[in-house]
């Protein structure tokens, strides 16, 4: 196919998506080993952005004279003219030898009408509609019945009474497609386009499995990269929307709220170190509220600005030490209490970490600063959980994914019977 046809293939191009957090690098895992790719490694493809497959048509060569093409009706010619010799000149030859002579040129012209008989069936055609014009120039008319449509598979708009509408809302589905690059989609079309359930073989890279809207990714479906990462879950125009969850194939995990292909809004993210995040995200990055649990036990309520500590929260440290305050891009910044498990307190302005203005316990500044952060990490750790919406997510994609494996399978038979779908 590839010989007849030049599609435009689909490409996956990469996202951001969950990208290194410098919060505090003593205790915070790094999050470049939550990308796809560690360093020095080629990153898996991911976020495919599916456009329709063009096609040219089938090149067909226009008829040319030429010994090969001529011979059959040089053959026709000679039987002929030789049967009409015989014919006039019965007389002097037997009549066995008549009788087999008139069978032999029937069955030469059967022979050659089987092979030509697409192109007999189009000069009727042609010569009908003559008729027929010069029929109505002449003034008779004749009936017409209503043509048969043909298609392969079925249909689920069905077909209107009327011609354009007909052909606009015919479904022609469960069709194979195989692309330059190696690519191959196997699934439902219509309109010339993937519409409905289908399988999409990325050379090499994985495939996806799920629901296609005019081309593209949209609904529920499983994608699987080359590398082991799988996500699972809603897509709108070719990406990531809705809940889903994406298990890379280091071991980590983002399960929760998706927008345009990136992690937006809640949802939570667990790293093969044990280390933990829920809360919120925005464009791919923690960002709102949140709360952290630490590879090395340490644990963290409060807010989060770009990926960062920032703002007002409560960070409660493996030995039994507690920070209540303020926060500037992960470290101590401005008034706050430093508690330590024997109970001592340390109060006042810090400044990069470090305390620079000591001041007696509780003043008024770090009275507030505390209330602010103890109002915070409570509202993190009452946050919202979306659990149950990613269960139900990954349960439509998995049904997704069994019917685009099964229009898949009926596209490979209709493939094999002969039934080609035109997916131009």
């Amino acid at each position: 196919m590839e010989g007849q046809k030049s599609q435009a293939k689909l490409t996956r191009t990469q996202s951001s998506l969950l990208r290194s957090s410098p919060t505090i690098r003593s205790s915070i895992h790094s999050f470049s080993s939550i990308n796809e790719f560690g360093v020095g490694q080629e990153p898996d493809i991911e976020e495919q952005k599916p456009h329709k497959p063009g096609s040219i048509p089938v090149r067909r060569d226009s008829f040319k004279s030429s010994p090969v093409r001529m011979a059959p009706f040089l053959v026709v010619l000679v039987v002929s003219m030789y049967t009409l010799f015989v014919f006039f000149n019965r007389d002097n030859i037997p009549t066995s030898e008549n009788l087999l002579l008139a069978l032999v040129f029937v069955a030469v012209l059967l022979f050659f009408a089987g092979k030509k008989k697409q192109s007999i069936h189009h000069r009727y055609n042609v010569f009908r509609n003559l008729f027929d014009e010069y029929g109505k120039r002449l003034g008779f008319h004749r009936t017409h019945s209503k043509p048969v449509q043909w298609f392969i598979g079925e249909t689920k708009l069905g077909y209107k009474e009327l011609g354009k509408s007909e052909k606009e809302n015919r479904v022609v589905k469960e069709g194979v497609e195989v692309y330059s690059n190696g690519d191959i989609y196997e699934g439902e079309y219509h309109k010339g386009r993937c519409n409905g359930s289908g399988v999409y073989n990325y050379f090499v890279n994985g495939r996806y499995e799920g629901d296609w809207v005019d081309g593209k990714y949209d609904g529920y479906g499983i994608e699987s990269w080359a590398r082991g990462s799988k996500y699972r879950g809603q897509y709108r125009q070719g990406l990531r929307h809705g809940y889903g969850v994406y298990k890379f194939y280091t071991g980590d995990t983002y399960a929760g709220q998706w927008c345009n292909g990136q992690s937006h809004g809640v949802g939570s993210q667990s790293c093969s170190d044990g280390s933990c995040y829920i809360g919120e995200f925005k464009c791919a990055v923690k960002h709102g509220l949140g709360c952290y649990h630490f590879r090395n036990g340490d644990r963290y309520a409060g807010e989060y600005f770009g990926d960062k500590i920032h703002g007002f929260g409560v960070y409660h440290f493996a030995n039994g030490h507690c920070y209540e305050g303020s926060w500037h891009e992960g470290r101590k910044q401005g008034y706050g209490m430093y508690t330590f498990r024997n109970g001592d307190t340390r109060c006042g302005e810090w400044d990069s970490g470090n305390l620079k203005i000591p001041s007696p316990p509780l003043t008024e500044a770090v009275l507030r600063a505390v209330q602010a952060s103890r109002r915070a990490a409570e509202n993190a750790i009452k946050l919202g959980r979306v659990d149950e919406l990613v269960k139900k997510a990954v349960m439509a994609a998995n049904r997704a994914a069994t019917a685009a494996r099964v229009a898949a399978i009926k596209a490979v038979q209709n493939q094999m019977d002969g039934n080609f779908c035109d997916t131009s």
